[in-house]
């Protein structure tokens, strides 16, 4: 009578957790088979989201697939829940496929969940949860806020109770530097990582980012950063005002000293190198005047300027030349160039003329004496005779070129 009047829907449910029980009763005393004809995967789950777990049956011949939590208490058995536990759904369940999905996953829910299929033998296939807790926002603290330039600081950087540990990468600006780690284990195989850096800064470093990065499965794009504050010592440039060419006998000359610090510069001084300070030369802040000027005022002329860092200084070399001295340079007459040019070419020209008929006059011109004794000669016969007697004694015809 009482099952009578018990709902077909309570009866299934009944007849199911029984025969879910019977068969897990005797899966123990059997060797399961892991992955025959199971295929499921791994999960990986940030605390507090939803996990899906997948039970996938590659040939199935109505055999009962159930989904088992870590300490073997059926969740699912088909598409009945017998866990009294509403975080787990029913995602999907056909012959082939049971889809379970779990929500606000908690550190306790980690484990070897199992898909299990009543064959003979019994096949199983396991999943492994695990839930990925990320870390709190990054703590960045440094050794001192303000450094001074060339001096070495620390800073720090802090990624608290994250699983699996947390990994901390550092940059300045681009560049990628390198940090201490120091890791501390807690509870539940949760992990506090310490990151620790240190660096010379320059004047360079001043308003320069240090960020610390954070490198965790479950978070992206974690990070902090810090700008450093560096003070340095004064910059010092000294620049004329007037004149703006050659400083001569009689002209003033106006020379601003540009100084820049940090923190500013809180004195400037001018001074003369190796020398006294011209007695009327005017001071005012960074300005120095001298009116008249004359040759006794030649020296180096050299502005100090200091903070609480250092000092640094530039110096000014005045030379003061005649009232008549030009300082622009000559502008060259190209036209008078060009017609001392014209001249020289053109002389040379003749020359090359004169020589060229002179040579050609005189190529080739020779004087000969093969006929000497036909000049003295009285007659024309002793000519030939004397002419032939002249190709006998070869020896003595000679020839002369000029």
């Amino acid at each position: 009578m009482a099952i009578s009047g018990l709902g077909s829907h309570s009866i299934s449910l009944v007849f199911y957790v029984i025969l879910a029980a019977f068969l897990h009763k005797g899966a123990t005393q059997t060797t399961p088979v892991q992955g025959q004809n199971l295929v499921t995967n791994n999960v990986s789950v940030v605390e507090g989201e939803t996990a899906i777990i997948s039970c996938r049956v590659k040939n199935n011949d109505d055999s009962v697939i159930q989904l088992l939590n870590p300490n073997r208490q059926t969740i699912y058995f088909r598409d009945v829940r017998p866990l009294k536990d509403s975080r787990f759904q029913l995602v999907n369940f056909s012959d082939n496929e049971l889809l379970v999905s779990l929500s606000n996953v908690s550190l306790s829910d980690e484990g070897r969940y199992v898909c299990q299929l009543y064959t003979d033998p019994p096949q199983e296939a396991y999943a492994d949860i695990t839930v990925l807790v990320p870390p709190g926002n990054p703590i960045l603290e440094s050794r001192e806020e303000i450094v001074s330039e060339g001096n070495e600081t620390e800073i720090t950087c802090t990624a608290m109770g994250s699983k699996p540990a947390s990994t901390i990468k550092w940059m300045k600006g681009d560049q990628p530097l390198q940090g201490e780690a120091t890791v501390e284990e807690l509870y539940d195989r949760m992990f506090t990582v310490t990151s620790r850096l240190r660096l010379t800064v320059s004047k360079e470093d001043d308003g320069v980012a240090v960020i610390c990065i954070i490198d965790h499965p479950a978070v992206k794009d974690f990070q902090a950063q810090k700008y450093l504050e560096v003070q340095y010592k004064p910059e010092v440039k000294i620049v004329v005002g007037f004149p703006e060419g050659l400083t001569r006998e009689g002209e003033n000359l106006e020379l601003t000293c540009k100084a820049k610090g940090k923190p500013q510069p809180h004195q400037i001084n001018w001074l003369k190198v190796d020398d006294d300070f011209p007695s009327h030369a005017l001071v005012t802040g960074s300005d120095l005047f001298i009116e008249n000027l004359n040759k006794s005022y030649n020296g180096t002329y050299r502005c100090v300027a200091s903070n609480l860092v250092g000092e640094a200084y530039d110096d000014y070399i005045l030379y003061v030349y005649d009232s008549r001295a030009d300082g622009a340079p000559q502008k060259i007459d190209h036209a008078v160039i060009g017609g001392v040019v014209a001249v020289v070419v053109f002389a040379m020209l003749c020359l090359l003329i004169v020589l060229g008929r002179y040579f050609a006059r005189h190529k080739g011109t020779y004087f000969t004496h093969e006929a000497k004794g036909a000049d003295d000669a009285a007659d024309a016969d002793t000519a030939i005779i004397n002419a032939e007697g002249g190709h006998n004694n070869s020896d003595d015809k000679k020839e002369y070129y000029i």
